[in-house]
């Protein structure tokens, strides 16, 4: 069976899309709006949206993204990397139980400690440049940034392994939304190097092609 991915790329959708463009599978796209970007999410000609009924019998939650696998739904793009990286293997992921508990470790880290300083940092640009008004976001990501740089330097640039794997590519997502606090990365330089390799990546640089021509 296809895979199907719920979403739209100018959303967490695009963790996903580039973790499939990486694995090398194909699937199925089914282009699903933040009901917040429509003004009228319950108007009878409404685009499919996180709002629609439809959407929310496969996800009750209203949030993109979703997966569909042979029968199997998933929520949580963060997860959803994860399992898809344990289902088709590859360098990409554990090569062993260390590396798998180091995977699960930087991505909960992501998550937990990094993505609700970094998710002001990229609404906010949406309404001014002015970073200002997110100073407290942006200086909360100080120490993050300090343990970052430090484990780069010791583990030689990727994460886990020596290599780029899925705990990159999540925790480089979660971080790419604080990307505009250029001071951040300027003062960090191993991280803004890792970053950079990581979205010089031929996946990622797909899924942002498709990102930036997206029509939704």
């Amino acid at each position: 069976m296809t895979l199907k991915l719920y979403g739209v790329l100018k959303s967490r959708a695009s963790r996903v899309v580039w973790m499939l463009n990486e694995l090398g599978q194909s699937f199925e796209h089914v282009p699903v709006i933040q009901a917040y970007r429509l003004a009228d999410p319950a108007a009878p000609d409404a685009r499919f949206n996180t709002a629609s009924r439809a959407f929310r019998a496969i996800n009750p939650n209203g949030l993109i993204p979703s997966l569909e696998d042979d029968g199997l739904v998933l929520h949580e793009s963060l997860a959803i990397t994860l399992y898809l990286a344990r289902k088709f293997g590859g360098p990409i992921t554990a090569q062993s139980l260390a590396e798998d508990g180091q995977i699960l470790q930087w991505t909960l880290w992501a998550a937990a400690t990094c993505e609700l300083h970094c998710t002001p940092i990229v609404m906010h640009l949406q309404k001014s440049s002015d970073l200002e008004p997110v100073r407290p976001s942006i200086e909360a990501l100080r120490g993050p940034f300090d343990v970052l740089e430090a484990a780069l330097a010791e583990s030689g640039g990727w994460l886990v392994g020596g290599r780029f794997t899925v705990a990159d590519l999540n925790l480089a997502e979660v971080l790419r939304y604080a990307q505009p606090a250029r001071e951040l990365f300027d003062d960090h330089p191993r991280v803004d190097a890792w970053i950079e390799a990581c979205q010089a990546r031929p996946a990622f640089q797909a899924m942002w092609a498709a990102r930036e021509t997206e029509t939704v």
